[in-house]
């Protein structure tokens, strides 16, 4: 069974917001989907994959709630 996490990133609110998130985080080992009508991250994985994820997303700019 995977684990999912829920990252909650504030002001996740469009398309380009979403991209750049995306983009960055397919330059690593995380399974994830991006969902704006939420305003999340889901990653699937252990907490190591949950660590890269935050990091990745708060190193954009972003701010996790």
């Amino acid at each position: 069974m995977t684990l999912k996490n829920i990252i909650l990133v504030k002001n996740l609110d469009n398309r380009e917001k979403a991209t750049k998130i995306e983009q960055a985080l397919a330059e690593t080992r995380v399974d994830y989907e991006v969902n704006i009508e939420r305003q999340c991250v889901i990653v699937y994985g252990n907490s190591d994959m949950v660590a890269v994820a935050r990091n990745v997303i708060g190193g954009l700019g972003f701010m996790i709630l």
